[in-house]
């Protein structure tokens, strides 16, 4: 049986409160999902002012990520149990105290650690949003139409977030891409409690904390093993860090199998759609992460653009993303669930593969046309996955479901970065005797045409083949649908 408090009115349920209520929850989701990489134009001003390493750069960029990947599930279980309206204002608190400290952070270190504070905050943010749109719009329509709209403002946050880091950073210092993030969390702070319902099921039990404990100290340590096995090559600590990871997933798995509310329903990943929805998520984001940071790289310090041009040249893909991910679900309707999934993978990966006609001294339009394309699949593919995953259980469930999905995009946001980047990477540091990264090796060039060019030339390449992967895991995961997808509609296998 599950109990909410305060309980909705009929009119409220799927009414103008419901839409009101979901306008508030749209809030927290872009702040989420903007902050993955709303860092990506302010890393080149940031690194001038903190002066951080090659290492404390990448942790910078990552571990919001890795953070939002391990604590996910736990956060949808959690929000379960104890509320999600609850646990969704906490979570905004958390966040906007870690903003503040981020941007007025002193040192690499400090920074580093206000990211980490900030994805604790997010982890409770993303299923929580989710999950309670179930309970606003118990109309299968209304509610795929809503979740259209949520997802909407999760994958084009994302997309947008250079973009409006791109204005902050032309009239403000670095800090404020995270200023930015009060106000809007002052408005969730105030109106959610009147707007949104609390949920909570009496019919689950306590969060079986061992699971928690398997979970994050699995999923953490993995990633960074295969972080630093990809930038650095395979030496025996790296690896011991994977092994230790992969060791405790396996421990946590067989836990879940034996427990009767188990925090990952392994019963999910029966269900061909599900195992789809989450490669789908993955390999979308994986290549996205990649795309949006090394052509923010390149926008900057190959072509010379200020951190405002750059963006500019974000919009066509933001506009693709956004707009798409509205209209998924309509899109699903028509074509059936496989083909769109098939179609939406294909169009990601003909995006990314048209960056192949960028260059050093020319080829912007093929970045501007491929981004588009590529976002038009990504927003597709995006709804569909939050689709299924609502579609998945039974309301009560709704957070945990929505938390193996979101654990997905971010673990896929965090692997694209730390393989695909790492790729261009080691590419790039191969094409001749250039610093650790290109920023580093323009400024301490001193004015040498030939060094520049080369090493420009040889950041291009690495872009290339980062991207041309993304492409080619996209594409697998389009012949993956196509063959194992059977039904035409979603929730039709639960």
């Amino acid at each position: 049986m599950t109990k909410l408090e305060p309980a909705l009115s009929t009119a409220a349920v799927g009414g103008r409160r419901a839409w009101l209520g979901l306008g508030v929850l749209l809030l927290p989701v872009l702040l989420v999902s903007m902050d993955i990489s709303v860092l990506f134009l302010a890393m080149p001003t940031l690194t001038l002012d903190l002066d951080p390493s090659a290492a404390q750069q990448l942790w910078i960029l990552d571990i919001y990520g890795f953070m939002l990947a391990g604590l996910l599930i736990t956060m949808g279980n959690l929000g379960d149990r104890i509320g999600r309206r609850n646990i969704l204002l906490v979570g905004a608190t958390v966040f906007g105290l870690a903003s503040v400290l981020a941007a007025f952070a002193p040192s690499s270190a400090i920074l580093i650690i206000a990211r980490v504070l900030m994805g604790i905050g997010g982890a409770t943010l993303l299923p929580s949003s989710l999950a309670l749109i179930s309970n606003l719009f118990p109309d299968v329509r209304q509610r795929a139409t809503a979740i259209g709209i949520w997802t909407a403002f999760f994958a084009g946050g994302s997309a947008v977030g250079p973009i409006i880091g791109g204005l902050l950073l032309h009239h403000f210092w670095w800090g404020s891409v995270f200023l930015i993030n009060i106000p809007v969390l002052a408005i969730l702070l105030l109106f959610g409690p009147f707007l949104l319902p609390e949920h909570r099921s009496a019919a689950l039990g306590p969060i079986d904390l061992p699971s928690v404990a398997l979970s994050i100290g699995g999923i953490l340590p993995l990633i960074y093993g295969i972080k630093h096995i990809a930038a650095e090559g395979f030496d025996p600590v790296s690896l011991l860090i994977a092994a230790l990871g992969v060791a405790l997933l396996v421990v946590f798995v067989r836990r879940q199998r034996e427990l009767s509310e188990p925090l990952l329903d392994l019963s999910l990943f029966t269900r061909p759609l599900f195992r789809v929805a989450i490669g789908a998520s993955m390999a979308g984001m994986m290549s996205l992460a990649a795309l949006s940071y090394l052509t923010s790289v390149y926008l900057q310090s190959v072509t010379g653009r200020d951190a405002l041009q750059a963006a500019l040249l974000g919009i066509p893909m933001a506009i693709a993303v956004f707009v798409c991910s509205m209209g998924g679900a309509r899109i699903s309707l028509r074509l059936g669930v496989r083909a769109t999934f098939t179609l939406a993978l294909v169009l990601s990966a003909v995006g990314n593969l048209m960056l192949l006609g960028v260059g050093v001294d020319g080829g912007l339009l093929w970045y501007v046309a491929g981004s588009a394309i590529a976002g038009v699949g990504y927003g597709i593919s995006f709804t569909l996955v939050s689709d299924v995953a609502v579609s998945a259980v039974p309301a009560e469930r709704a957070g945990s479901a929505v938390g193996i999905s979101e654990t997905s995009f971010e673990l896929g946001n965090a692997l694209g970065l730390a393989l695909l980047g790492s790729l261009a990477a080691l590419v790039f540091r191969s094409g001749g005797n250039f610093g650790e990264t290109l920023g580093d090796t323009l400024a301490h060039s001193g004015g040498d045409a030939g060094l520049v060019h080369a090493a420009r030339e040889s950041f291009v390449s690495g872009m290339h083949v980062a991207t041309t992967g993304g492409a080619l895991l996209l594409l697998a995961m389009a012949a993956v649908a196509w063959r194992s997808v059977r039904s035409d509609r979603i929730g039709s296998e639960r």
